[in-house]
């Protein structure tokens, strides 16, 4: 009966993804600000993680078949200051009703891209507006025999720049196996399911949003501090490269014609990473997202070091504070969270 339960479900993620097919990729879909990371611990493991079972209530955000009881009552806060002044702030918290024996939480992660001048198309500067985008949600899990979750999220995502406004709902559904034996975890997520409610201009087509099908497994090591994890996403799309033969050609760069690009087309589904545990108060973690290190090795501006993502940890008796860094081309994001419980019983 588990085993078909646990099958069923796992056949659903993927007729759901079967039917979100035509739904874009990043670049080429709306609201993408929603697969961005909302916490220190996410932004550490290279940005993309959806198996690695945590204290953290904010890993939970982009999974809620991670949401655990034992986060019942916790609250996380996030702050991360990227380059050129943006700024995103996140919350969750969260809550485990015994009665009904499900887990719940409430988040939002929001973006501030500061004050940018408005200009006509002759460069004139006709005054100043405030670009932002956020996401709220709601989410709830439940257990099902000893090692298997299930979640769900609704999600509100609204983007406003200027005098151009858009909003949109979505949903996530997640499944997540756990052995504590064997320190073994697994998830499965189909994420962004939904449409546009009002698109950016009146009259004007809905456009997709940023659908992904995501998986992932992480592995405790027994007898050493180490943690290891494997996520990959975009499973529903072979190839997710980004390649502009006309950017290319006018770069000088034509030995690309003709070429198939496999291992580089699987490779760009991978994220991995890595945490130790020093004793039970510090956790350090390196993760390396090789989609992203394409993305920003443009041919004039190439860093070895893009990709590569690094965290650290103090986890105290009633709060974690963790801090993530990460290279962007010439340039480092910092994010700091904290995580702390509101009931006092805990």
């Amino acid at each position: 009966m588990k085993n078909a339960v646990s099958c069923s479900v796992l056949l659903l993620l993927l007729l759901m993804s079967l039917l979100s097919s035509g739904q874009t990729l990043g670049g080429k879909a709306v609201f993408n600000f929603a697969q961005q990371p909302n916490t220190a611990q996410l932004s550490a493991l290279g940005g993309i993680n959806v198996s690695n079972i945590s204290a953290d209530v904010g890993v939970a955000f982009h999974n809620p078949a991670l949401l655990r009881e034992k986060m019942s009552g916790d609250i996380n806060a996030s702050f991360n200051s990227f380059f050129a002044g943006i700024k995103n702030y996140s919350l969750s918290s969260a809550y485990t009703s015994e009665k009904s024996a499900t887990n719940f939480a409430f988040g939002v992660n929001y973006f501030n891209y500061g004050n940018i001048a408005q200009t006509d198309a002759s460069g004139n500067v006709l005054g100043s507006f405030h670009p932002s985008e956020f996401v709220l949600q709601v989410q709830a899990s439940k257990q099902y025999k000893n090692y298997w979750y299930y979640g769900a999220t609704l999600k509100f995502l609204n983007a406003q720049y200027g005098q151009y406004a858009s909003n949109a709902i979505a949903v996530d559904v997640g499944v997540s196996f756990y052995d504590s034996t064997k320190g073994l975890q697994a998830s499965v997520v189909a994420k962004n399911m939904g449409s546009q409610l009002k698109t950016f201009a009146a009259n004007t087509l809905k456009e997709e949003l940023p659908f992904d099908l995501q998986a992932g497994i992480t592995k405790r090591l027994a007898n050493a501090p180490f943690q290891f994890s494997l996520t990959a996403h975009h499973l529903h799309r072979f190839n997710i490269r980004y390649s502009d033969s006309s950017f290319l050609l006018a770069e000088g760069v034509d030995d690309f014609r003709g070429k198939k690009f496999t291992f580089d087309k699987i490779v760009s589904h991978l994220v991995f990473s890595t945490q130790v545990y020093l004793k039970d108060k510090v956790e350090l973690t390196g993760g390396y997202n090789f989609l992203r290190r394409k993305d920003l090795n443009v041919l004039s501006s190439a860093n070895g070091l893009n990709g590569l993502t690094l965290g650290a940890a103090l986890l105290l008796r009633n709060l974690q504070i963790r801090y993530a860094t990460g290279f962007y081309q010439q340039n480092l994001f910092n994010q700091f969270s904290v995580n702390f419980n509101w009931q006092k019983d805990k």
